[in-house]
């Protein structure tokens, strides 16, 4: 999370371009299109917690890169693209067999409850890493910044190395495309899931701002500011986190992720008439509340729902919908800015992402209809490897 705001931070000091800003998430994203795919498939068929370490030990590589080049007397702006390409391959590897490590160490009744665990200490981050970062940005410039990044990695791994070993299940075959397509063929076939997928990308792509932070801060404050609004959306996540005891008697998911994703954009448009930072961070504790809401249910939805022989395939597809999201959602919000101006391009983006999640509410009614009730009835009854058949969450 430090590296989280010194990126962007770094790149608009340099180029004094939120285009650039967007521009660079877009290059963050680009390798998650296909290896995200790959690196679900290659986590059904291979110990897990070694394919997590390996990208870790890239991603420790990358944020190495950060220190050496902000110590340097010119900085290049290149160099930071070619880290957040390499963090996105090294990311789009780790993802989906760290997400499909979960229904591995718990029990299926646990999974709400393991879930919002992981939220908090995600959200935790979120909030101390930006608040941090920006304080430390002007204390110890970005080369300390980024060497904390580093350390932070190193205690991860060792933590890692600690984890047994997470072989894939019996029947694993190896990766091919004919298993890749499988997985593939599994998500069409649940429309429900389609819906988790395509609302989270939508939601985000049109209503996802932080590419212009750094240039609303810099009208708000400066570097100290700017760690305050990426800090704001995640005390909202936090809050929810610890307090998401609901999570598992909420049983209609999917109409909880339609509403919660419809209320981000909503926050948002609020963030875009805000006169001052107390107004602004407001809005973006609401967002990012609400964003959690649907991140716990969308979770929830697919650690109950998928077979165990198809996690790491369908977590791959859920790393391209979660994480192209944001970065194309950064360079939308970078286009729309340079052509619209700064409060216009966030009014535009929440309008259309309230617009967009409605749309796909009425286009697809099993995400609607999503009832954990019937899911958990029909397994009693169900195929014991699969679950049960998307017929009854549509029923």
């Amino acid at each position: 999370m430090l590296t989280y705001v010194g990126l962007p931070y770094q790149t608009y000091q340099l180029s004094h371009s939120s285009f650039l800003v967007g521009l660079l998430s877009l290059v963050e994203v680009l390798p998650l299109l296909v290896v995200g795919v790959v690196g679900g498939a290659l986590a059904d068929a291979r110990d897990r917690r070694r394919i997590v370490i390996v990208a870790n030990v890239g991603l420790t590589l990358c944020a190495a890169a950060l220190v050496v080049n902000a110590l340097a007397p010119r900085p290049q702006i290149a160099v930071l693209f070619v880290v957040a390409f390499g963090s996105g391959v090294f990311g789009a590897l780790e993802r989906p067999a760290l997400t499909a490590l979960v229904p591995r160490v718990v029990a299926a009744a646990d999974i709400p409850a393991a879930t919002a665990l992981n939220s908090i200490q995600s959200a935790a981050g979120q909030v101390a890493g930006p608040a941090v970062a920006g304080v430390l940005i002007g204390a110890i410039g970005l080369s300390g910044l980024y060497t904390l990044d580093v350390a932070s990695s190193l205690i991860g791994l060792v933590a890692l190395a600690m984890l047994a070993a997470v072989p894939p299940p019996v029947d694993a075959e190896r990766v091919t495309l004919a298993r890749i397509a499988d997985g593939l063929r599994y998500a069409r076939s649940r429309p429900d899931l389609l819906g988790t997928y395509f609302i989270d990308m939508t939601a985000m792509f049109f209503g996802i701002p932080e590419a212009l932070f750094p240039q609303l801060a810099s009208h708000l404050g400066g570097a100290p500011v700017l760690g305050v609004l990426f800090s704001a959306e995640a005390v909202g996540s936090f809050l929810v986190s610890i307090t998401s005891g609901w999570s598992a008697g909420l049983h209609r998911r999917g109409r909880a992720i339609a509403i919660a994703a419809s209320g981000w954009g909503i926050a948002l448009i609020g963030l875009g008439f805000s006169r001052d930072l107390a107004e602004a961070c407001g809005a973006l504790v609401v967002a990012g509340a609400l964003d959690m809401v649907s991140g716990i249910m969308r979770q929830t939805v697919w650690n109950e729902s998928v077979p165990d022989g198809l996690r790491g395939r369908l977590a791959g597809l859920e790393l391209v919908s979660f994480s192209s999201g944001p970065g194309l959602g950064n360079l939308e919000s970078g286009v729309a800015e340079s052509l619209f101006g700064l409060r216009t391009a966030i009014v535009a983006g929440g309008v259309a992402c309230v617009a967009a999640t409605a749309a796909l509410a009425l286009a697809l009614p099993a995400l609607w209809r999503y009832d954990a009730r019937r899911l958990r009835s029909s397994a009693d009854v169900g195929p014991e490897a699969g679950g049960p058949p998307p017929g009854p969450l549509e029923s």
